[in-house]
């Protein structure tokens, strides 16, 4: 089946959390968001680095709806639930549908971090992954040194499969860095 036939929700809820793919309107929201925590992200998120405008993000979000529609990356919006405050991103990236098999990313809000709420969205976005889109595989990487993105799929039951060793470089020192690589599977 080709992806874009495939029909699943744009939208699911978790306990205390809305997931949903971006609309437009989404750009201010998630560029003070950003803003909010690039001291934070900018370590561990090369697209932090420079944060582009309120009309670049407008632009962002609507490329990240069509991608969405489209199947080839499905970028989601963490927002409190009944609400409109975003709190973070996440979604499901380096897609192969032949699988089905994804790569969960997240990022949260500096306010909300320590508060359960990434733990709760990858849950979330897990089980959104193994019941509604089919998968097979899903993984977590991150690099070895943030320490607190690799509890996150270790709280969830993803087995460690492998550290890649020298495997990328850092974006701000160029330093060798080493990527853990994290996998819930379905039964065979």
């Amino acid at each position: 089946m080709e992806p874009i036939m495939r029909e699943f929700p744009y939208s699911f809820e978790t306990e205390r959390l809305t997931i949903r793919g971006p609309l437009p309107g989404d750009g201010v929201g998630v560029r003070t968001a950003v803003l909010e925590s690039q001291a934070e992200l900018k370590e561990w998120m090369p697209w932090a680095m420079e944060i582009p405008t309120e009309e670049e993000y407008e632009v962002k979000v609507r490329q990240g709806q069509l991608r969405f529609l489209s199947r080839e990356d499905l970028w989601m919006m963490l927002l409190l639930k009944d609400s409109d405050v975003i709190i973070g991103g996440s979604g499901l990236h380096r897609i192969n549908w032949a699988v089905p098999c994804f790569e969960i990313g997240y990022w949260v809000r500096t306010a909300y971090g320590g508060k359960g709420y990434i733990t709760e969205a990858v849950a979330g976005v897990t089980d959104f992954a193994f019941q509604q889109l089919g998968a097979n595989r899903v993984e977590i990487r991150c690099d070895a040194l943030n320490v607190r993105s690799a509890a996150v799929p270790r709280r969830l039951g993803f087995t460690h499969e492998a550290t890649l060793i020298n495997e990328s470089r850092h974006h701000l020192t160029n330093a060798l860095r080493d990527t853990m690589i994290f996998a819930k599977t379905s039964p065979r």
